[in-house]
């Protein structure tokens, strides 16, 4: 274990996952400034609730709706739990508009904010507090009852009966009194400072307690479309001052928010992501890094219109150092004058002598508990090598408020938002941790997606009706930003032609460490079942709503694709390239190719069966069935097998996500067991949980091991041999949809000396420095063993002189084809064959000497004779 790695999550304030329990840096008093510029993005110390619906403009907070909790959380003071006092001013006002504000409309503040899981960022999301304010008829209110003072009347102050345009002064006050309860005095003002309403009651200390944010809020029901949609009230000059308010400068989130990197063959690629900015500040980004005691620009790029990202391709990267680096804008402040703001990361060098490498994977970044601080501690201690995010690392409902499908612009706004909640929970990882991020059918607002080539959707009554006539609902531009925030630092494409409508691809290689990743799309060539099949088994977002007596063959469509030819040929390269002294294949995708699920079938009437537990649902098993969910990549079946045949080749091992269910299998294409290993890394957060509890015990399972391992036919016929799975079951933590339905993450050890792959799904609620992984992991598996076919003859036993650890190619010359390659450990090694008969032998280092052997001939024995490999030296 690197302890100099893991030193930040000790270092108090210096990252995301503990400002939550650390001290202020200091105490001072706050006052909002705000550059003449036009933006959505409110400014760094702030977080608005939801982005679309705020800007800034000549120099005041917009609010743009007629709609209930929108909110700016401000993220830079609190106010802390000792006594003291508290005061916070604004000035508001009316935005002018043809229609005028509703009589329900309010506008104010909250203090004593408190998210559900302790952390300053659930706090700014979903924080609930005291809300303090006043009406748009001009009356204060304390909570969710208008209150009236003795010497107001119900006529509204105002001359017009609506808050006027020009502003006016809210002031809150709260000091301590004799009994320890606070009087809180509200007071509204005009701009002469003459009080119009004043209002005084007495509240808790502890209601006090908590973040602080500008609030409006409407009551919308019975208001049209176009009335909700019109802008509502500004605030400028917000204050927050009070010996109770504590600073934490060290919050402020932007405006370059979170970076992500991959380093492969000696070129460093990343992202810089940015908010929404004005199109009157600076338009690019710069990349620094720290040589010979100096900060030096490597790199200038520009900001992405839509996706608002800055992406680098560095070659020639000093990859043998690891070397502090800065990615630096030119903010405009509230003088009209540009501040430089840093974030500030590590490359690490490529571990290419490492003798281990480790592999975090993680799915379903669903955002119930949100910052998710407890599971990135956790996955911090076990020092991972890289991050792969597999998909649905966005849901369209996380951070409430709902999802936007248009206009467009809108609609980016709102992914955006979703995405950046992304980078407040992992930043202070993926900033100095080589990261893999791909998008899955979640991230682009589907709730399944059968890409079909990228063409767009047919027509539909629903969303739901739309997607299953296959490719995207979303415009393509829009699937491209989100695509371009999410893989945009990752290699170039193996083919980078894009797809219909002009959608672009990501898939690609990345070699680090000397781990060779293979990096696929499951989705965007998939057709859709609803269009492969008959319709007389009325499919409906990939399930047979008339169950058919014999599912494989109902579901098989033989001309329907998975992957596609393009990734197909892709795999089959990547699974023979093993230069840049690769000696491990790794693929990584969205989801397994096999449908590792039971749902209860028919029970007798004195049995209830739960459809989606969260307990230990195994006195049930005699009740469920194997279903078919054509989400999977189990289905089509022709098309998984081709992919299984195309990455045994490389020897590869499998990661993906997106089952909901834990999974460690062995895929099997014509029999059990004759092909490579997958991990189903259980979701973050998982709001749809899935259970493996199939109606009969595996078969050939090792003595003692549960009924529901083994060999099984999946719901379309694959072969699949199940080592572990992690079903839901009570914990005894709260909240109980969050802990009781198996969330967690994957951990992969890889053994650069004995070739050894240590596979472990964990929980999200143990702490891995004395807990254990989830029940039957660990699992161990020899690098070979991800080729597990049986052998019909053998090659010559291969002796190597004068290098160590080359490759080896099997080449079928009957054929053409190569049979495997694989980079031996040592100097040794009988190759295995599956058809007797005459082969190409090619030994040696892909990026320099190999020598080629043909007309060997097999045998039946792995010992029958010697091949002699001589590089000299």
């Amino acid at each position: 274990m690197n302890a100099s790695r893991r030193i930040f999550l000790t270092a108090c304030g210096a990252i995301a996952l503990i400002w939550a329990g650390c001290s202020p840096t200091n105490r001072a008093p706050f006052h909002a400034a705000h550059p003449l510029v036009e933006r959505t993005w409110i400014g760094p110390e702030y977080w608005s609730n939801p982005l679309q619906d705020w800007r800034i403009r000549e120099g005041r907070m917009e609010c743009l709706t007629r709609r209930p909790n929108r909110n700016v959380a401000l993220l830079v003071r609190d106010v802390a739990e000792e006594g003291g006092d508290v005061h916070l001013r604004v000035r508001l006002g009316a935005i002018a508009s043809d229609v005028p504000l509703p009589d329900s409309g309010r506008a104010g503040f909250r203090i004593g904010a408190r998210g559900a899981f302790h952390d300053y960022r659930d706090t700014a999301l979903r924080g609930t507090g005291l809300d303090v304010g006043v009406t748009a008829t001009g009356h204060l209110y304390i909570g969710d009852v208008l209150v009236v003072s003795e010497e107001a009347s119900s006529i509204s102050p105002f001359p017009g009966g609506v808050i006027p345009e020009e502003g006016v002064f809210l002031d809150m006050r709260a000091m301590e009194r004799e009994d320890g309860q606070y009087a809180l005095r509200l007071r509204l003002e005009n701009l002469d400072g003459n009080v119009l309403e004043s209002l005084e009651t007495p509240v808790d200390s502890d209601a006090l307690t908590g973040g602080l944010a500008l609030t409006v809020d409407f009551n919308d029901a019975g208001l049209s479309r176009e009335e909700t949609n019109r802008p509502s009230f500004w605030f400028e000059d917000w204050q927050a001052n009070g010996t109770r308010v504590r600073a934490w400068p060290e919050r402020a989130f932007g405006p370059v928010l979170f970076a992500m990197h991959t380093l492969s063959k000696g070129t460093l690629y990343m992202t810089a992501q940015m908010p929404p900015l004005s199109e009157d500040e600076a338009q690019e980004v710069r990349l620094a890094v720290r040589k010979d005691g100096a900060w030096e620009d490597v790199g200038r790029a520009p900001i992405d219109p839509m996706a608002r990202t800055a992406t680098f391709a560095i070659p020639d990267w000093p990859d043998s150092l690891d070397t502090p680096y800065r990615l630096a804008y030119d903010l405009t402040s509230a003088t009209g004058r540009t501040v430089e703001h840093i974030l500030e990361g590590t490359v690490r060098r490529d571990p290419t002598d490492q003798e281990e490498m480790v592999v975090a994977g993680f799915t379903g970044n669903n955002d119930l508990g949100f910052p998710h601080a407890d599971l990135v501690r956790r996955v911090a201690w076990h020092d991972p090598d890289i991050l792969l995010f597999t998909g649905d690392n966005i849901y369209e409902s996380i951070g409430g408020y709902g999802y936007v499908e248009g206009p467009l612009h809108t609609a980016m706004l709102d992914y955006l938002r979703k995405w950046y909640l992304f980078g407040w929970e992992y930043g202070e990882l993926t900033k100095d941790i080589p990261t893999v991020a791909i998008p899955d059918d979640h991230d682009v607002y589907h709730g399944n997606v059968w890409g079909a080539g990228g063409k767009a959707t047919g027509p539909g009554a629903t969303k739901k009706e739309r997607q299953d006539t296959g490719g995207y609902v979303m415009p393509a531009s829009w699937v491209n930003a989100v695509q371009r925030t999410q893989t945009a630092h990752l290699p170039p494409p193996y083919d980078p032609a894009p797809v219909e409508q002009g959608i672009g691809v990501y898939y690609t290689d990345l070699t680090y460490g000397g781990v060779s990743f293979g990096i696929i799309e499951d989705r965007k060539w998939k057709d859709s079942p609803k269009v492969a099949l008959p319709a007389s088994l009325d499919i409906e977002n990939g399930w047979a709503e008339n169950q058919p007596t014999n599912p494989p063959e109902a579901l098989h469509a033989p001309t329907a694709d998975l992957l596609g030819q393009r990734q197909l040929d892709f795999l089959e390269h990547w699974a023979a390239d093993w230069s840049y002294g690769a000696w491990m294949k790794f693929l990584v995708s969205q989801t397994i190719f096999a449908n590792v699920a039971t749902l209860p079938q028919a029970a007798p009437s004195d049995v209830v069966v739960p459809r989606l537990e969260i307990f230990d649902a195994s006195e049930y098993a005699p009740y469920d069935r194997i279903v078919q969910d054509m989400d999977s990549n189990g289905w089509p079946k022709h098309g998984r097998d081709a992919a299984i045949r195309a990455i045994r080749k490389g020897f590869a091992f499998h990661l993906a996500g997106d089952q909901h269910l834990g999974s460690t299998i062995r895929y099997g294409v014509d029999a059990w067991g004759d092909a490579g290993y997958a991990l189903c890394v259980p979701s973050v957060a998982n709001f749809y949980p899935r259970r493996w509890y199939p109606p009969m015990p595996g078969a050939n399972r090792p003595e003692g091991a549960p009924k529901n391992t083994g060999d099984f036919l999946d719901g379309f016929g694959n072969h699949m041999t199940v080592l572990a799975v992690s079903n839901p079951y009570r914990t005894g933590m709260e909240p109980r949809n969050l802990y009781d339905r198996a969330p967690g993450y994957g951990i992969v050890r890889l053994n650069r000396e004995d070739r050894m792959l240590r596979i472990a799904n964990w929980p999200r609620h143990v702490d891995p420095e004395d807990g254990e992984p989830y029940p039957g992991w660990p699992i161990a598996i020899r690098q070979e063993d991800n080729y597990g076919r049986e052998a019909a003859a053998w090659l010559p036993q291969i002796q190597v002189r004068g290098m160590q650890d080359p490759v080896v190619q099997v080449i079928e010359e009957a054929t053409g084809e190569i049979a495997y390659t694989l980079r031996i450990a040592g100097t040794t090694f009988s190759p295995k064959v599956f058809a007797a008969g005459s082969y190409t032998l090619r030994v040696g280092e892909p990026d320099g000497a190999m020598q080629a052997f043909t007309g060997v001939q097999s045998a039946s024995s792995p010992d029958a004779s010697v091949l002699e490999v001589d590089f000299g030296g």
